[in-house]
């Protein structure tokens, strides 16, 4: 399996310097990887230095917490899309979710597709799995289904837990093939991520891509 066709290059420390990010890119573009995702503040960078490079850029929206207002998400997600993001990764209002607040947690996702449909970009719905029951996980992800969003996403890796392979399967029994998932927060080694590829995962987001690679 060529895993680097999986693999989001991911660094959204806040901490995180220019020199770092021209790192990130210059590694995604050597191993053939599939995108970097960075916080929006390096899209600029970024985009110059992945051109005329197949990787593509992703972002993140109303990260890590989700609960920004809608405007302001949805203002977020044009912004990074007009200075060049191809894939947008947004996280949803949970506290809304456990509230059963649905046409919230709908309307801020809903939107946001609109946006990425119109430019031809793809949305990845953060869900965070580690704070949700398999009741939540299966109702988000239900609701995702006619959203207009491309893949649903486990996590942020900024909370308690990240990425298992029971969340995986329980999303890819609700999802089926009419969406894609992307596992994310604490895949470290390449056989916990390609455990987490057979399980239904499409994507595999990660900062340690070149463990997952050339490891022994």
């Amino acid at each position: 399996m060529q895993l680097e066709t999986y693999i989001d290059y991911t660094l959204l420390k806040a901490e995180a310097t220019t020199t770092q990010i021209d790192a990130l890119c210059a590694e995604a573009k050597e191993w053939n990887l599939k995108a970097v995702c960075v916080n929006p503040v390096f899209l600029e960078r970024c985009r110059e230095n992945l051109t005329n490079s197949s990787v593509a850029l992703c972002t993140v929206i109303g990260f890590p917490l989700g609960a920004t207002l809608s405007d302001i998400k949805i203002e977020e997600a044009r912004q990074a899309l007009a200075l060049g993001a191809d894939e947008l990764d947004m996280v949803i209002n949970i506290g809304a979710l456990k509230e059963n607040k649905e046409d919230l947690v709908f309307y801020e996702v809903a939107k946001i597709a609109e946006l990425t449909k119109e430019k031809e970009k793809i949305l990845k719905v953060i869900i965070e799995t580690a704070v949700l029951t398999d009741e939540e996980i299966e109702r988000v992800c239900a609701l995702l289904l006619k959203s207009g969003a491309d893949f649903v996403k486990t996590s942020t890796g900024f909370s308690s837990g990240g990425a298992t392979i029971e969340a995986i399967r329980l999303m890819k029994k609700t999802v089926g093939d009419s969406m894609k998932i992307k596992a994310s927060g604490g895949i470290k080694t390449r056989e916990f991520a390609l455990a987490l590829i057979e399980a239904g995962a499409d994507r595999i987001g990660a900062s340690s891509a070149k463990e997952m690679l050339f490891s022994e």
